[in-house]
């Protein structure tokens, strides 16, 4: 069945190649960038190169989930081309790398306000039509960072996917009685195939990372890159991230996974969420909210 669908942060990485797949499978997929006549201008004539090429109606669109009107705009845009909003994907996101102590707090409020905040703007606009439907699909791309291994100079990014998959979980349960489903994607570290590492942002106070890199903790940022990248299998395939994606929404209503893990360094984190996803339902069941783990 042809559903539409919203993707936040298609500019790069698995938001462009999720858009992709989506739009190959038939679906109708808004690729949401920011500053799509500006600096992402190339990624948005590029989407309409790939539509256009393959046939598919794939179709950028201005969403900046930092900004509230952006977001209600990008809304309303496709409200009144569609009549309808089936399917909504939290994968905007930004990385930072480097000691946790030299960056500034108004640094780590921009990490979540784009990996967390972001996603609370989006819902406040899409929820209301999903509710109003009484079905829908969101499909928030985490990380295994949020509880797998946590290797060192990532502090701000991994506490923003924790927060961000906590944000996920209590939405579920709080949704479910309107029809609306949830899924996690929890990718792992990816060194080849995204921009993650080599976009990532860097301390405002250079004095402490240079502190840092000279201290202690000489040459300690080289190792977590080599580390991480050792765990990394050599056929290591970030396309399987924008499959799982699309294999989600291919699912039937009411059968979708919670969780879907796509770590190619097994990390820990899928054990881990087992465990604690498993003792949420029994938690639920147990006061009486069993409903709350499928959709109505």
């Amino acid at each position: 069945m042809n559903s539409v669908i919203l993707i936040t942060g298609t500019s790069s990485g698995f938001g462009a190649l999720a858009a992709r797949a989506l739009a190959r499978a038939g679906h109708t997929v808004y690729a949401g960038m920011r500053d799509s006549e500006g600096r992402n201008r190339p990624q948005a004539d590029a989407v309409l190169a790939y539509a256009a090429a393959h046939d598919v109606a794939l179709i950028p669109i201005e969403l900046d989930v930092t900004v509230q009107d952006s977001v209600t705009a990008a809304l309303a845009t496709i409200t009144a081309e569609r009549r309808r909003l089936d399917v909504v994907v939290h994968n905007a996101g930004h990385m930072v790398f480097g000691p946790a102590e030299a960056f500034t707090p108004e640094q780590y409020a921009a990490v979540f306000d784009v990996n967390v905040l972001g996603t609370q703007r989006v819902n406040r606009a899409a929820l209301p039509l999903l509710r109003a439907q009484g079905r829908g699909l969101l499909v928030w791309v985490s990380s295994s960072s949020a509880r797998g291994g946590t290797p060192p100079y990532l502090a701000p990014y991994f506490a923003a996917k924790a927060a961000m998959d906590a944000l996920a979980v209590s939405y579920a349960g709080e949704l479910a009685r309107w029809g609306i489903e949830t899924s996690i994607i929890v990718p792992g570290a990816f060194g080849k195939g995204t921009h993650h590492f080599s976009s990532a942002g860097s301390p405002a106070d250079t004095g402490c990372a240079a502190d840092y890199a000279a201290g202690a903790n000489a040459g300690l940022e080289r190792a977590v890159m080599q580390g991480l990248s050792a765990c990394e299998p050599q056929d290591a395939d970030v396309t399987l991230v924008a499959q799982a994606i699309a294999d989600v929404v291919a699912t039937a209503h009411g059968q979708r996974p919670f969780r879907v893990h796509i770590d190619p360094a097994d990390d820990g984190c899928e054990a881990v969420n087992t465990l604690a996803d498993g003792k949420r339902a029994a938690f639920l069941r147990r006061i009486g909210l069993g409903d709350l783990l499928h959709p109505a």
